[in-house]
């Protein structure tokens, strides 16, 4: 049993771009890699959670975003760093694409996504915690029986040595 570290992704790890999805536009978030560096280090599990409504209104594929997922694992691995599991809700109740538009348990501020990672992997609890930059982030992370941090903006590695 370890804790673990819920990050979302798009303003937390990387520089907040509307509907994320291309290699080419991913821009670390600074401290971001080294800050998964320091967590893996000291232990915990490391998880991304992140709402993908752009599968559901037609902009990328599940593919584009697996594909820019491969891309930040093989970047964070030159640090020496690896997030154990990606999490991604492709659902929005008013997307254009039929199969994805639907209400759900796994879109933030619901927890189903953390549910799945506490699920997949031997977590505790009682240590563990989410860093998310919105509200919805940490209702989820509230729903969950975590803890939750809100990020705004700055070095994201030192605001993870500060909840140290």
């Amino acid at each position: 049993m370890r804790p673990a570290v819920f990050f979302d992704r798009d303003g937390v790890l990387n520089v907040e771009k509307n509907y994320l999805y291309r290699v080419e536009d991913f821009q670390w978030q600074a401290g971001a890699r080294e800050a998964v560096a320091l967590l893996n280090d000291k232990g915990y599990y490391v998880f991304v959670v992140t709402n993908q409504s752009g599968i559901a209104r037609g902009y990328y594929k599940e593919e584009d975003v697996k594909a820019l997922h491969d891309f930040m694992q093989k970047e964070l691995a030159k640090r020496g760093a690896h997030v154990d599991a990606f999490y991604y809700c492709p659902h929005h109740p008013e997307g254009k694409i039929k199969k994805y538009a639907v209400a759900c348990d796994c879109r933030k501020p619901a927890s189903g996504m953390l549910q799945k990672a506490m699920a997949d992997f031997v977590v505790d609890k009682s240590n563990s915690f989410l860093i998310g930059d919105k509200a919805s982030d940490i209702e989820a992370a509230s729903a969950a029986g975590i803890k939750g941090y809100l990020y705004t903006s700055g070095n994201l590695k030192e605001f993870v040595d500060a909840l140290f």
